[in-house]
């Protein structure tokens, strides 16, 4: 068993060493790591989470436009000018600051002219969904397209696809598709049906190895959070997950996902909500598989949004320590008999 006191670490890049690096040196003021590491980078999904943590960090200084006024013909530069208005965009709405229009504006110009430079790349199209939020109105003709699936209102369904022709089953894409959804103008109660209704959508035709299988968590999630903020959690919440279809949707993810996903593909917080959600779904040999995937690294999230008396006071760190701790406890316990050993002659070896 694994040592049940080990604090978790808590870094937007998890274990992606030379994303870590990058982003120190652009908080330095330096962008010659973040080019190579972007020049490096040949997955596209890898590449969309990299630009988008990569702009978390370069949102605050100037360091972008340095590199491109050093590099004005490059392209990764100014892909990531596109990232970084987006992000600062996003952070105007959240505060709802006076000039959120303005930034949005700059965003939008900025992401319309990476994709010209650039017409395979899916970036400029997830910055375009991730702007989409923004807009709670849906005054713009793109936010407001009919969906494929009767069930689901209308949003910016282009723009996903757009995405996905460029890289099908892009993670980020329809992670954002789920904030526009929780953000357009709609009582709680029908956000939180259209949150449910297109994670099972997507859950139910995504292929193995993608994590689109985990949206369903991430709905039941949002409901905890909804349900907490109107003052209406049930003390056996807990119970919902597992139940069905919420086991079933847990045990896909860990098989579907999980199991059959590289490794190094694998979001750090998808590897945090599929740990709950097994876990709370009482598949304890499972959630320490994960809780194991990902040391010593974990996210905030969704641990300090489900957290007891009161949620977040202690930002989910006791509650995904208690989870892990049940997890691998379980997992000891129940480990099966060590084989024994063979020696070349085919004899059993009588060494421990």
């Amino acid at each position: 068993m694994r040592d049940a006191l080990m604090r978790p670490v808590y870094h937007p890049a998890g274990g992606d060493d030379d994303l870590r690096v990058a982003m120190v040196e652009l908080q330095a003021g330096r962008w010659r790591a973040a080019r190579n590491l972007l020049l490096a980078t040949r997955s596209r999904g890898l590449r969309t989470s990299r630009t988008q943590v990569l702009a978390v960090a370069a949102a605050g200084a100037d360091v972008v436009d340095v590199w491109l006024a050093e590099e004005p013909d490059a392209y990764d530069p100014q892909v990531m000018r596109a990232r970084v208005f987006v992000e600062r965009a996003l952070r105007a709405h959240r505060q709802q600051h006076t000039g959120v229009a303005e930034f949005e504006t700059r965003a939008r110009h900025a992401a319309q002219m990476a994709a010209q430079r650039a017409p395979q790349d899916p970036v400029p199209w997830v910055c375009l969904l991730a702007l989409a939020q923004i807009d709670r109105n849906q005054r713009r003709p793109e936010h407001r397209v009919r969906s494929a699936e009767p069930m689901l209102p209308p949003g910016p369904w282009q723009l996903l696809d757009e995405v996905t022709r460029r890289d099908p089953y892009n993670r980020e894409a329809y992670h954002r598709v789920l904030q526009f959804l929780l953000s357009h103008n709609a009582p709680p109660s029908a956000q939180l049906a259209s949150v449910f209704d297109f994670g099972r959508w997507v859950a139910s035709w995504a292929p193995a190895g993608t994590p689109m299988l985990l949206l369903p968590a991430y709905a039941q999630v949002e409901q905890c959070r909804l349900q907490r903020a109107e003052g209406k959690v049930h003390p056996l919440w807990r119970r919902q997950w597992a139940e069905e279809p919420m086991r079933t949707y847990s045990l896909d993810a860990f098989h579907g996902w999980f199991k059959k996903a590289d490794p190094d593909m694998r979001s750090l917080t998808d590897l945090n909500y599929l740990a709950y959600a097994l876990w709370a779904s009482h598949q304890y040999l499972e959630a320490a598989d994960v809780f194991t995937a990902m040391e010593p690294y974990a996210t905030r999230e969704p641990w300090a949004s489900l957290e007891e008396r009161p949620p977040g006071a202690t930002g989910g760190q006791e509650l995904m320590l208690r989870a892990r701790r049940e997890s691998l406890a379980y997992a000891n316990s129940h480990a099966p008999p060590a084989s024994p050993r063979q020696n070349p002659a085919g004899h059993t070896s009588r060494l421990a």
